[in-house]
């Protein structure tokens, strides 16, 4: 980005925000100073560490500077744990779109070099573990090849752009955004322009009907609508968790197909020449920026930066209900169907993917990716939907057949990859879905669980129906595994942050302590109030009762 240094931001009347600092306009020597990543970029671009990508692999673990070991993640590379020379490569994929070509490479590469599985994130990625440096000039030629990318994968970069895995294909959605989505891709993904902003920032866009990609979550979301028979997008910003959990709000305007992305560009240049933003790593965040000035001051700006006024957006679009587009359903084309099956808990062995990729190709179908860490089947021939479920079942091991709960629960990695994790993540879901599954069964088969080995939420916790949220707890006999339960929260018309109601339950209680809450939830919600409803109506003190198995005191 531009080192212009910004002025502090003003209100509409001209005044300074009492928000902005006072002082003079910042200068980028302070900045570098104050932000050891900061000066790092500055040191060395990110993107420019791939002319060295042979000698680091030739350089011993031990002595790769760990100002090169960060600028890796400018690549998708970050630090396994325990710090031993491991690393997680993340291959970015927008909208989750796969051909069978891409899998099957990934799921070779996985083979070869990831000990044979890979995880499929919130952001509809791939994530391989287990990556040798010493193997990247072997790795990123082969992705290249297959027309693969981790640049941008992680860093100070724009994300992996998600979007609604079954667009250009689903009856119900209001057109095919997937246009714009790759457009976004190619414009701003990877692009050394935009490949130093103040933090990481992520993008979604989608015309679903139910929302499924969790707009409100992000930093920028063009949420597709209809406005005066013109398809286009409301625009939302300033969404996002990790330990500050913020809901997107509407911007108030409409943009047409044609000029969808001026508006998240003018986010990009806006929010990354602020200097502001830049000073510190925890209040560096786009979601910052809009706590400071609001959407109108920030709509203001935007439009003197493009130079023109915006349009006006007539109606905020609202979700018609939530879908995890599992199943089989019928696709806009004619003699088609595409069929979503659970992948739980998020992990695909590489013989899955391959077989899933040779599936694939034979069918002349492609593959999409889910934000609750699926995988949907597209383009599926309608007459050879049995034989293509027999083939997922007995060559790949995916199967409808299941509990729905494991189809829209989410881990993330943790445990034992993650640096942050302080608790293990999918094999605990794992625990608690098949406790809950055998106690209720399809009464709660709607039930979303999310849960995180730590607060930067890429598991989403916040969220979730019940949010999981991995901590410790101090005994006498020391520090045990512990996790912190969120209510309250929720996507959609009842979006919301969730609250940790129960702190610190011993994970060997855990999932005895989350059946007693369905189970007060089920017996006595109130003309079917959903799980998030039961909750909000519930004080604090009545669910802490439930919690402990008290469930008159939760109807005082």
């Amino acid at each position: 980005m531009s080192e212009t240094p910004a002025a502090p931001p003003t209100s509409a009347a001209g005044t300074t925000n009492p928000a902005s600092r006072p002082e003079r306009p910042l200068t980028w020597e302070e900045v570098r100073k104050r932000n050891y990543v900061e000066r790092i970029k500055h040191e060395k671009f990110p993107y420019d560490l791939a002319a060295e990508f042979d000698r680091l692999a030739a350089t011993p673990y031990e002595e790769i500077p760990e100002e090169d070991m960060l600028r890796f993640q400018w690549w998708g590379l970050y630090h396994d744990k325990p710090k031993v020379g491991f690393m997680m490569m993340r291959i970015k994929l927008p909208n989750g779109l796969l051909t069978p070509q891409k899998l099957r490479a990934i799921g070779e590469l996985s083979r070869d070099f990831g000990r044979g599985y890979g995880e499929i994130t919130t952001r509809q990625d791939i994530q391989l573990h287990w990556i040798s440096i010493a193997d990247l000039p072997q790795i990123f030629p082969r992705l290249e090849a297959a027309g693969l990318t981790t640049k941008g994968g992680c860093g100070d970069v724009l994300r992996n752009i998600t979007g609604c895995p079954v667009a250009g294909i689903d009856a119900e959605e209001l057109f095919d955004a997937t246009p714009v989505v790759l457009e976004a891709h190619r414009r701003f993904s990877g692009n050394p322009q935009y490949g130093n902003l103040p933090r990481k920032h992520k993008w979604t866009i989608s015309a679903c009907p139910y929302h499924c990609n969790a707009p409100e979550i992000h930093d920028v979301a063009l949420v597709g609508t209809i406005q005066d028979g013109e398809p286009g997008f409301a625009v939302w910003v300033g969404g996002g968790l990790s330990t500050v959990p913020r809901i997107a709000k509407p911007l108030g305007v409409f943009v047409t197909l044609e000029e969808a992305l001026d508006v998240p560009r003018a986010v990009l240049e806006l929010w990354g020449n602020n200097l502001k933003y830049r000073m510190s790593r925890a209040k560096a965040r786009f979601k910052f920026m809009v706590d400071d000035y609001g959407p109108e001051k920030l709509r203001e700006m935007i439009e003197n930066h493009l130079g023109r006024k915006l349009t006006d957006l007539k109606v905020n679009p609202q979700p018609k209900g939530r879908t995890d587009h599992l199943g089989i359903h019928p696709q806009k084309q004619p003699g088609k169907v595409y069929i979503g099956v659970p992948v739980f808990p998020g992990i695909l062995r590489a013989e899955q993917m391959l077989a899933v990729a040779e599936i694939a190709e034979e069918l002349g179908a492609e593959i999409r990716l889910t934000r609750e860490q699926n995988l949907i089947l597209t383009h599926v021939p309608a007459k050879r939907t049995d034989e293509t479920l027999a083939r997922l079942q007995q060559q790949a091991g995916l199967s409808l057949d299941v509990h729905p709960m494991r189809g829209h629960s989410i881990g993330c990695t943790g445990e034992p990859h993650c640096n942050f994790s302080v608790g293990e993540t999918k094999t605990k879901l794992v625990e608690i879905v098949e406790h809950l599954e055998q106690q209720f069964g399809p009464a709660i088969a709607d039930l979303r669980i999310y849960l995180d080995g730590c607060p930067h939420a890429c598991g989403q916790h916040w969220v979730g129906d019940i949010g999981i949220q991995g901590t410790t707890l101090t005994t006498p006999q020391g520090k045990v595994e512990a996790y912190d339960v969120l209510l309250r929260g929720g996507l959609g018309q009842s979006a919301a942050i969730g609250k940790a109601v129960l702190r610190r339950v011993p994970g060997t209680e855990l999932k005895f302590t989350l059946e007693r809450l369905v189970r007060a939830w089920l017996v006595q919600r109130q003309n079917g109030e959903t799980l998030q409803s039961f909750f909000t109506r519930l004080s604090d003190e009545q669910i802490q009762a439930l919690a402990h198995g008290e469930p008159a005191a939760a109807t005082a």
